[in-house]
């Protein structure tokens, strides 16, 4: 079986299309941040870790989640940079998940944590909802 990274299958994905990428190893990020804002680039993918730290893109108006985070406080961070002071659009958000994948399994793990998330916020309750070594296991099989 032959894998692509994400970042080795962009060229073949977007072929035509200009874009501008950044993840944690980008070196030049405000030349690539302002380059979309000005329009350089109709595109703009960002990793989660690198989207949601520091980065306001007020001239988003869609975003696309193809990785779920475990967390979702942190994919909801990186969601909300286009939901910003001075955004004037409506911004449409997409989560991508494909059947029967890891991704599937880390969504389910995250609606447990917003349950128990609002089961404290909600009722004052607290029910522990650690994951377990089942719920590992249940991920890698």
């Amino acid at each position: 079986i032959y894998t692509l990274s994400l970042h080795d299958a962009l060229p073949i994905w977007f072929s035509g299309i200009e874009y501008v990428y950044l993840d944690g190893r980008t070196r030049d990020r405000p030349a690539r941040i302002a380059r979309f804002r000005e329009g350089g680039a109709p595109v703009f993918l960002i990793s989660l870790k690198a989207g949601g730290f520091g980065l306001t893109l007020t001239e988003a108006d869609y975003v696309f989640v193809l990785d779920p985070w475990w967390n979702p406080a942190a994919e909801n961070q990186a969601v909300d940079r286009a939901h910003r002071i001075g955004q004037t659009r409506a911004v449409n958000v997409y989560r991508m998940v494909s059947a029967d994948t890891i991704e599937e399994k880390v969504v389910a793990l995250q609606q447990r944590k917003r349950d128990l998330f609002a089961s404290v916020v909600d009722t004052g309750e607290f029910r522990s909802a650690a994951i377990t070594a089942t719920d590992i296991r249940g991920l890698l099989e």
